[in-house]
């Protein structure tokens, strides 16, 4: 072998190894950054004249399972799904608090403390101090449903506003990874290594793929191409950017539908509504809980208030206050021309501060064909007038403001859901609420808590003026009250809660057992796409990823190659020199 020959050799043993030491010197470093893959200088034989002058380096790749990739990508999807449902749950849980927790504050415990207000009233129907702990408990409830209801549309309103986030965070990486499209077909064209661009690329489309489920696959000409679940491209030849706007406000009655406008907005591609496409990932997940989770928590909270509401004013207007009000005004929408449709008699009174009659009239409701013309017949009672205000309110005024009015329904019935008369226009109404967002105590009551309407008027066949005719020591309206609170109430299926026949408070623990329910499965099933997630990853990095150990040693080992090309470098040159001394010495 001439001295040339050697030299190129060793030459390009020491440029081989030089390349492969930094190589695997920038996989040690890289060892704990997110998506790098382990590189690998790839080297062959050259060859001259058909005898070996070396090594070369051919370029540098590294390996990455296809297969496992994808499903590491599906599996993010999962995972950001999963992890966001718990996330929600875990502060929808919080909103109803824990029942039997030390604060008391729970959905349960706060009608648990109404129900004992309202026993320890019966026990003393006259107390103006327990007739104000039982306002005092029916406005802390009132307060509860509220805000509870408030938080709900708070979560529904985050959740719209995070899918507006994702989805910008969605085309920030489809605009990424066209970016390295370009620089990788301009790398791979220069001969350059792509591998380090490629693991740029597989990070951007996990990113995207834990907001939202795509396929994607890689063209001929080395692009990644990335679809919707349905086949919509995102990324082909171009960008196809997400769009979408949020909702300025969110209430319970704000929905998303793909076929009207006026709610939430659909997420669109190039002006296609692709919102039911997106079924995994963070966004899928916060469209299944903006629309379905946390509106069935909020069916469910609505169904507790109303059927409360209107338990309790059906039978708080069984009753009057003492001293009586001077002026009843209705809760109910109604109209003069509405039909009235009532039988049988209800009793309308006018008495002192102490209940003592005044005057009275005793009303046939079959009499009355519209709702004017029992207005005109409270009209004809001595002492008494009664209109329809501008919010279509009844509104019934003792002409002397030293008296007040009583009501008795005796056999009075009024509409298809045989109401009393008092309960059908709302004129001794302790709550009003559509729903649990407006749940509210009157704001008579909460002025003055003595006007709880909890005293009878007496249903004798008449009456004389004089005598007393609000009983003030009766328990039948406050017992009627706690009857209606804790005995059983027929409760319809809503939000994914069977049908029950319970009280209250009961109906309350199950809401929140519901939600610990679901918030338990949520839990459990983060874990399991955590773990599936987690166990792919860890493959993938077996697969491709930097093991330290192996690329120390192979350090070490290039360290010493390239040591050893250089000594024979360093002999090489030395036998020139002494070539080159003995051709001078022999001229």
């Amino acid at each position: 072998m001439s001295l040339n020959i050697a030299s190129s050799i060793a030459l390009g043993s020491l440029m081989t190894t030089q390349v492969q030491i930094s190589v695997t010197s920038s996989n040690i470093s890289n060892a704990s950054t997110t998506g790098y893959t382990v590189k690998t200088a790839n080297q062959s034989a050259t060859v001259t004249g058909g005898v070996g002058t070396g090594t070369t380096i051919t370029g540098i790749t590294s390996t990455v399972d296809k297969l496992l990739l994808k499903s590491l990508v599906q599996a993010t999807s999962a995972l950001g799904s999963a992890t966001t449902t718990n996330s929600y749950l875990d502060q929808l849980q919080a909103l109803y608090g824990t029942s039997g927790d030390s604060s008391n504050t729970s959905l349960a415990d706060t009608l648990t403390t109404l129900e004992q207000a309202l026993s320890s009233l019966s026990s003393d129907p006259s107390s103006s101090s327990l007739k104000a702990n039982v306002i005092s408990a029916l406005d802390t409830l009132a307060t509860r449903l509220r805000d509870t209801s408030s938080g709900i549309q708070d979560l529904r309103s985050d959740a719209d506003q995070s899918i507006d986030a994702a989805v910008d965070v969605v085309n920030e990486q489809l605009n990424l990874i066209a970016g390295l499209n370009a620089q990788i077909r301009l790398a791979a064209a220069s001969g350059q290594a792509t591998g380090d661009l490629e693991d740029q690329r597989n990070t951007a489309v996990q990113e995207i793929a834990s907001r939202m489920n795509v396929s994607y696959f890689i063209s001929s000409s080395g692009d990644m191409q990335i679809y919707t679940g349905s086949g919509r491209a995102l990324l082909d030849s171009t960008v196809h950017e997400l769009t979408y706007t949020p909702a300025a406000t969110v209430t319970s009655s704000t929905t998303y539908s793909a076929s009207s406008t006026g709610g939430f907005s659909g997420i669109t591609v190039d002006g296609v509504d692709v919102t039911g496409q997106i079924s995994s990932g963070s966004i899928g997940a916060l469209i299944v809980l903006r629309d379905t989770t946390l509106p069935a928590a909020q069916a469910q909270l609505d169904q507790l208030a109303t059927e409360l509401a209107d338990s309790l004013n059906a039978v708080s207007n069984l009753g009057s206050a003492l001293p009586p009000k001077s002026t009843l005004t209705g809760t109910t929408a109604v109209t003069a021309s509405d039909a009235l449709n009532g039988t049988g008699t209800v009793r309308i009174a006018v008495t002192d501060q102490k209940g003592a009659l005044v005057s009275y009239g005793d009303l046939d409701l079959a009499n009355y064909a519209t709702v004017g013309d029992l207005v005109n017949a409270v009209n004809g009672i001595s002492g008494l007038s009664a209109s329809i205000d501008s919010s279509g309110h009844v509104v019934i005024v003792a002409s002397s403001s030293s008296n007040g009015i009583a009501i008795a329904n005796m056999t009075g019935s009024v509409g298809d859901d045989s109401l009393g008369l008092s309960d059908y226009l709302g004129l001794n109404d302790v709550v009003t609420a559509t729903s649990a967002a407006d749940f509210k105590v009157a704001a008579g009551l909460l002025a003055d808590s003595s006007k709880l309407p909890t005293s009878s008027m007496s249903s004798a066949s008449s009456l004389t003026a004089g005598s007393t005719v609000l009983s003030a020591g009766s328990s039948t309206v406050t017992d009627a009250l706690y009857s209606a609170l804790t005995g059983t109430t027929s409760f319809a299926a809503v939000g994914g809660l069977g049908a029950s026949d319970s009280s209250f408070a009961d109906y309350a623990a199950e809401i929140i057992a519901h939600v610990a329910t679901i918030a338990s499965a949520a839990e459990d099933a983060y874990t399991a796409k955590q773990t599936a997630q987690s166990t792919l990853s860890s493959a993938l990095s077996s697969q491709s990823g930097v093991n330290v150990d192996e690329e120390t040693a192979k350090l070490s080992n290039l360290q010493n190659q390239y040591a050893a090309a250089a000594q024979l470098i360093q002999a090489i040159n030395e036998m020139f020199d002494a070539l080159l001394s003995a051709v001078q010495s022999a001229g």
